[in-house]
């Protein structure tokens, strides 16, 4: 495996953070994060080893739904800048070797979109079959409701055309219909126009609603993004669409192209991130183990995407009511904390109580699971949430800078934590200078990421540690192999572990100083702190840890 190769394919072993530029930085000082705030910080998201940006929504919106609710496709939110300055953080972000994606919302629209105006008017409106009306709504199935707290149904009349519209989520954000051919061609004409400004790829927003709320019913749903991927592909061929598809794992492929990955390049990973948050309350790595040894291969090229927390709600929809019950009762016991009745409004440091060893070994387990890992602003030192906030916003917080927060010099857009979890407590400029720090671990986890592809690349396999509190696999790619191990629990164990084809070798700590020997029958013992963590390269005796990966052969 070449490293040229690697480049190409660069999405397989990227290193990709989220982050809303409304609460990342204020460069104008009116509150608001902007444009020209987030191009100020592009080194220190470079200092992290961040490869490649998820910009959440950028675009003019009556800002009902956090930037979600759209009303031109084409232009920059004015809070947020200019197209200028959006040009202006593009080229800055380019120098410094990272990618960019944004979100692609088009599954709906604000109701204030100037096409949803244009539609309303009448029946026999131009723009009429731009979206999805009734006569006569179909039965509503109340756990298709999204947001069960705001909507009890998908759809809504419209006084003025005497018809109902289809809105999948919000009532304020009707569906557009892609089934209608002009409607698809302005998609893509959105997807060629932010691609020739620098993109290299979209989060798509909800797959499966933009593609099977339509109306006439598509005979293949599937050919839309067959046709997105290869218009993305001649304009630019290393772009990617990332999908947000929260479907069991038998439904999923199909979304990637089935065996042919000539639809959506990347799938978040649901399933197993959900798992690992039950194995994480349970202390016990089976769920997470099954997750995997289910888990089906992508295409060739394609890859999943994995996370433990991310701009909306933790969603645990895919657990059983017992399931989702043991994680609430973990980490998010009072109904403030939990949302929709599905998930947890909080991020990862507060739910795991602000232990920094078990903070620590969390994001060793999401770096080090088979795929790419994507991270969300101010993770990487621990930032908490503030519950005073409405709903998903809770986690959507002004980035800590400093101790006296450093977003802004003005009111922010949001308050900040306070508690343990204030700025004076967590913030960039302290932990820039502590060694112990979570910063300082974020970037020691991305350097040795980096430096094994076998971990994104390779094939894994889970391994039998020997303990339940152990979660443990090996992924071996071109001859070489990692061996990484998790200790979930808070006593120390020793994990024993079958290591098929590496008799005699050594196995080389990636994280601290250390080594082990496999024996001649293939076994070793591994010591594991309470909630401790080792990444582990194996090699012949004769050859040096550095030499063995595949970058080198």
């Amino acid at each position: 495996m070449r490293l040229t190769y690697t480049s190409d394919v660069w999405w397989k072993n990227a290193v990709v953070y989220c982050l809303d530029v409304e609460t990342f930085k204020d460069g104008n000082g009116d509150g608001v994060g902007d444009f020209r705030g987030l191009t100020q910080q592009i080194d220190y998201l470079a200092g992290l080893g961040v490869t490649c940006l998820w910009l959440m929504p950028f675009f003019p919106t009556p800002n009902r739904d956090d930037g979600y609710d759209i009303t031109d496709f084409y232009s920059i939110d004015p809070r947020l800048g200019t197209l200028g300055d959006f040009v202006e953080f593009m080229r800055t972000a380019h120098d410094r070797g990272m990618r960019v994606i944004a979100d692609l919302v088009v599954n709906h629209t604000s109701d204030q979109h100037p096409w949803f105006k244009e539609s309303r008017k009448s029946k026999n409106s131009p723009l009429r079959d731009w979206y999805v009306w009734s006569d006569k709504p179909e039965p509503d199935d109340p756990s298709k409701v999204v947001f069960p707290d705001k909507e009890d149904s998908l759809w809504e009349w419209d006084n003025r055309s005497k018809q109902y519209y289809l809105h999948s989520f919000y009532k304020h954000q009707p569906d557009l219909n892609v089934a209608n051919p002009e409607v698809r061609d302005e998609i893509t004409r959105i997807l060629g126009f932010w691609m020739e400004l620098g993109l290299s790829g979209f989060r798509v927003d909800a797959v499966p609603f933009l593609i099977e709320n339509v109306d006439p019913k598509l005979p293949d749903p599937h050919e839309f993004l067959q046709d997105m991927r290869a218009f993305m592909t001649r304009r630019k061929g290393g772009s990617i669409l990332l999908g947000e598809v929260n479907v069991p794992y038998e439904d999923l492929v199909q979304y990637f192209g089935d065996g042919l990955g000539d639809q959506v390049t990347m799938c978040f990973d649901f399933i197993s991130m959900q798992k690992a948050w039950l194995s994480l309350a349970r202390q016990n790595a089976g769920p997470l183990a099954d997750a995997l040894r289910e888990r089906p291969k992508p295409p060739k090229d394609g890859q999943w995407a994995m996370f433990l927390r991310n701009h909306d709600e933790l969603t645990l929809d895919k657990l059983t009511d017992e399931e989702r019950q043991e994680v609430f009762d973990a980490f998010g016991p009072e109904k403030d904390m939990q949302i929709f009745g599905r998930g947890l409004r909080r991020r990862l440091p507060t739910m795991l109580g602000g232990d920094l060893r078990r903070v620590k070994m969390a994001y060793s387990l999401l770096f080090s699971l088979p795929g790419t890992p994507v991270i969300f602003y101010g993770e990487e030192i621990g930032m908490g949430e503030n519950l005073d906030e409405e709903g998903r916003l809770a986690v959507r917080v002004p980035m800590q800078w400093t101790r006296d927060g450093g977003f802004s010099p003005a009111e922010p857009v949001r308050e900040v934590p306070e508690g343990s979890f204030a700025p004076d407590r967590v913030n960039v400029a302290d932990q820039k200078r502590d060694t112990a720090s979570l910063l300082r671990w974020f970037q020691l986890l991305i350097e040795r990421y980096r430096e094994c592809p076998e971990l994104a690349w390779g094939t894994y396999t889970v391994l039998d540690a020997g303990h339940h509190a152990v979660f443990a696999h090996r992924c071996d790619a071109d001859g070489a192999t990692v061996v990484v191990a998790h200790n979930l629990c808070d006593t120390a164990v020793d994990a024993e572990l079958e290591l098929a084809g590496l008799e005699g070798q050594q196995l080389t700590d990636l994280l601290v100083d250390g080594t082990l020997d496999v024996s001649a029958d293939a076994k070793v013992k591994l010591p594991l702190e309470p909630h401790g963590c080792r990444w582990l390269r194996a090699s012949p005796p004769e050859i040096a840890p550095e030499d063995a990966g595949v970058m080198s052969q």
